[in-house]
C-alpha cells in the first residue's frame, strides 16, 4: 500500500491554539477528522493513520516547536519508509496574501523556521509543500505578534473556506500527483 507523510506545522501547547503560526495543525486536524481517524501521541509528533482510497496517510503534528520541526519529520519518513515526493507539508506562509494558497514541489525555507529545520534534516529542499497565505498585515516590527495572533472574525469566515480546500489539496496530491493539485488550488482566490 502507497504510504504518504502529511505534516501540519505548529506549536504545542493551549496558548498556540487557533494562532495563525498553528494553521498546519488545523489542516491536520481536518484532514483527519474529514476521514474519521483521531490523533495519538506518538514520538516527537501527535500522530494519526488514515485510509484514503487505497493508500495510507499518516499525518503528524510535530510536539518538537515549529524550530526543531524537521526532527519528527526525518525520524517518521524513515520509520515509515517514506520518499521524500510523498511528503506534504502545511505551514503558514506571510509572503503570501490571505486569499490564496500554493502548493509547491520545492523551494527555499522563505524564513521559515519549520521548513529550515525540515530542510536541515533531510538534506533537501525538493519536498512537496502547501503554503497557506496569511499576509503581511502588521506594522513594522510586529512580525512575530502577528504570526503568533490570533485570527480576526473576518478572517475565520476565510479560514474556514481555505482549510477546506487545503484538505481538498491534500487529497488531490495524494490521488492524482503533484502536479494536479497545484492546479487544483494554486489559482484559488478566497474572499
Amino acid at each position: 500500500m502507497e504510504k504518504f507523510l502529511i505534516v501540519g506545522l505548529g506549536n504545542i501547547g493551549t496558548e498556540y491554539a487557533g494562532t495563525r503560526h498553528n494553521i498546519g495543525f488545523d489542516v491536520a486536524d481536518k484532514l483527519v477528522a474529514r476521514h474519521g481517524g483521531s490523533f495519538q501521541s506518538g514520538r516527537l509528533a501527535d500522530i494519526a493513520e488514515i485510509r484514503f482510497r487505497g493508500k495510507k496517510l499518516v499525518v503528524i503534528k510535530p510536539t518538537t516547536f515549529m524550530n526543531l520541526s524537521g526532527k519528527a519529520v526525518k525520524y517518521w519518513m524513515d520509520k515509515e519508509h517514506i520518499p521524500v515526493e510523498r511528503i506534504m507539508v502545511i505551514l503558514d506562509d506571510l509572503a503570501i496574501p490571505l486569499s490564496r494558497l500554493r502548493i509547491r514541489g520545492s523551494g527555499s525555507d522563505g524564513g521559515h523556521n519549520g521548513l529550515k529545520s525540515i530542510q536541515e534534516m533531510i538534506g533537501s529542499i525538493q519536498y512537496p509543500r502547501l503554503r497557506f497565505g496569511i499576509g503581511a498585515d502588521y506594522p513594522k516590527g510586529g512580525q512575530v505578534d502577528f504570526v503568533l495572533g490570533k485570527w480576526t472574525r473576518e478572517e475565520l469566515v476565510i479560514i474556514g473556506r481555505k482549510v477546506e480546500k487545503s484538505v481538498d489539496g491534500i487529497e488531490g496530491f495524494v490521488l492524482r500527483g503533484l502536479a494536479s493539485s497545484m492546479n487544483e488550488v494554486n489559482n484559488l482566490e478566497f474572499c
